[in-house]
């Protein structure tokens, strides 16, 4: 039985977006739906795109919502509503400024580092104890320089750790669906 029951990527949609970093969280989702043989489809009472996943262990969601990153939480609350799917079964997939291209992070709860996808959800949610896959895209040094970094796309040997870390976390998703989170945390934190 998977213990998570809705994996949310977070990014921005339209395709000026697409290949910037603050969008990976949806190439995970998109890698993910890919694995799965999930489709997604626009979904308008859930904000954004979804696709029901049949695995082994049973039905997950995927979601990608449209609402832009600064509401995401509308999208992930409208579908863990109507589902009843709690935080702790809610899996968020976003981009990380504090780690490294190709670094991967996994936690439960915590705080949202100023990430404007993360305030959202934990607003919308009235909780912060859902799963973070935290995709590290590093920093660009200056805070005043963080904005305009986000919407870049990262340079050619940055992606390229981008998509090794997307592909690693992939690899181990079924660990994270099942509930092993130590041993997800242990495939997923060491470097690639």
């Amino acid at each position: 039985m998977n213990v998570i029951k809705l994996v949310v990527g977070l990014g921005n949609p339209g395709p000026e977006y697409a290949d910037t970093r603050h969008n990976a969280g949806f190439w995970l989702a998109d890698e993910l739906a890919w694995q799965w043989k999930a489709a997604f489809k626009e979904e308008k009472k859930f904000f954004g795109e979804t696709a029901r996943a049949k695995l082994p262990d049973g039905e997950v969601w995927l979601l990608k919502p449209n609402t832009y990153m600064n509401r995401s939480g509308q999208a992930v609350q409208a579908l863990a509503q109507f589902y009843k799917i709690a935080p702790q079964e809610i899996l968020v997939l976003h981009d990380e400024l504090d780690i490294a291209p190709g670094r991967i992070k996994f936690k439960l709860g915590g705080g949202n580092g100023g990430h404007n996808g993360l305030k959202d959800i934990q607003a919308k949610l009235g909780s912060a104890d859902f799963y973070r896959l935290r995709l590290g895209i590093g920093h660009p040094g200056e805070r005043n320089e963080v904005v305009n970094y986000v919407l870049k796309k990262p340079r050619a040997e940055e992606r390229e750790l981008i998509d090794a870390a997307v592909r690693r976390s992939a690899e181990n998703m079924g660990l994270i669906l099942s509930g092993d989170f130590a041993a997800a945390q242990r495939q997923l934190h060491s470097a690639a």
